[in-house]
């Protein structure tokens, strides 16, 4: 990216530069707010390929999966890659077109993804089996080498969790639990909530230790014992004036 901005004039390379590491720091936090900056650079510098892939992936962070798509064209365009090819085809499940998504997941660009691409571009054509309601097929194609392996990468997890989830929509519950387990087990980053999962799937319910409600019925019995002693020393003092008596 840094070969790119130098392509422009100083100050607009760094105008630019800034406008996108808000994009980078905001887009999982607050996407809106990455968006806006995303807008900005794009709006500076629109023919650098690194800005409109930017903006793509904030389009996409917001679901404005029209203009995410078109984003990451015009940067595919300019810069020749395929990395951006199971995003796109995301994009294209986003837009309710899942069977153009599975068209992509046979073309040739797919062969020269990297393994992370070919994982990602795989765990998009499931995702679109599922859309058409294809279960079965999902399953099996998320069923692959990267799967049965017990080596751990950083898309590890969300294939595991992908083929556990894929699993228990299809009924098969027992399976579905050991795939979430394995995905647990692979996800050191928390990028998966397979442990709420296999929660649910033991029936084990979280409550929250810091419930209002339970604050409340605590502050009602605090009162409640304040007025009960004070009608104890109502009647101790009852009893001390009878006894003067």
């Amino acid at each position: 990216m840094r070969q790119e901005l130098m392509s422009l004039p100083k100050g607009l390379a760094e105008d630019v530069s800034r406008n996108l590491v808000m994009v980078a720091q905001l887009i999982d936090e607050d996407p809106e707010k990455a968006y806006g900056y995303s807008r900005v650079a794009l709006r500076l510098a629109s023919r650098v390929a690194a800005v409109r892939e930017a903006a793509g992936f904030a389009a996409y962070a917001t679901q404005k999966y029209s203009e995410a798509l078109a984003e990451f064209r015009a940067a595919r365009r300019m810069s020749g890659g395929v990395e951006l090819w199971p995003v796109m085809a995301d994009c294209e499940r986003g837009l309710g077109r899942p069977e153009r998504a599975l068209a992509m997941a046979g073309e040739p660009e797919v062969q020269k993804l990297d393994k992370a691409g070919q994982v990602e571009m795989r765990l998009v054509a499931a995702g679109a089996r599922r859309d058409l309601g294809q279960l079965d097929a999902a399953i099996v194609t998320l069923q692959s080498p990267e799967l049965a392996s017990g080596a751990v990468h950083p898309w590890t997890a969300r294939l595991r969790y992908a083929y556990a989830d894929a699993l228990l929509a299809a009924g098969r519950e027992q399976e579905a639990r050991e795939w979430f387990g394995k995905a647990l087990e692979a996800d050191k980053d928390g990028a998966t909530d397979a442990s709420d999962r296999l929660a649910e799937l033991d029936g084990i319910e979280f409550v929250d230790a810091f419930d209002d409600s339970d604050d409340e019925n605590d502050e009602n019995q605090d009162e409640d014992e304040g007025f009960a002693g004070e009608a104890d020393g109502a009647v101790e003092d009852d009893d001390r004036d009878g006894d003067k008596g």
